[in-house]
């Protein structure tokens, strides 16, 4: 499990490529190597190491934000949650909060850092217009979405969100 630590994010526009690139430090001249063009359709060109890519622009839904991440080694702290206030009804009880507790203490959260925030990243594809339907990653960002959402809805249909503005 991660948790998001926020830095000073910088915004930033994500590509995805269809190719694999064996680097993966800093790029000291990055225009000489990266500059896409726009056509009047809208569509992105770019040619990289000799291939001619199309790019498509795939905006992240509102009330999301895209975020880029550095996954450290840091772990977040545990701690007790336990009220000692509260007695315990039984020995039975005691152990299965030994179990729960066990439990929780063998899953280790890790630090992540927002290092860069985005509201639209380019999907690229060579020699034509990214195919929406098949492309694995515009259909993820769909899909994931729409499972986001199915998790925080309640039995009545109405999400978290809903709920607030009703009451409000």
């Amino acid at each position: 499990m991660l948790a998001l630590h926020p830095t000073h994010p910088q915004k930033c526009t994500p590509n995805l490529l269809p190719a694999r690139v064996h680097h993966s430090g800093p790029i000291n001249d990055a225009p000489r190597y990266w500059k896409p063009e726009t056509d009047e359709k809208g569509t992105q060109h770019v040619y990289f190491r000799g291939r001619h890519f199309h790019g498509s622009v795939l905006q992240v839904p509102e009330g999301y934000v895209g975020a880029v991440v550095n996954v450290t080694d840091k772990c977040l702290p545990t701690t007790q949650t336990q009220n000692p206030a509260q007695p315990r009804d039984s020995a039975e009880d005691e152990e299965e909060e030994e179990e729960e507790q066990d439990e929780e203490a063998q899953e280790t959260v890790k630090i992540a850092e927002i290092v860069g925030e985005f509201d639209g990243l380019v999907v690229w594809e060579h020699g034509g217009k990214v195919d929406e339907g098949r492309d694995a990653y515009v259909r993820g960002v769909g899909e994931w979405v729409g499972w986001a959402e199915s998790m925080h809805v309640d039995g009545d249909g109405e999400g978290e969100e809903d709920e607030a503005t009703n009451k409000a």
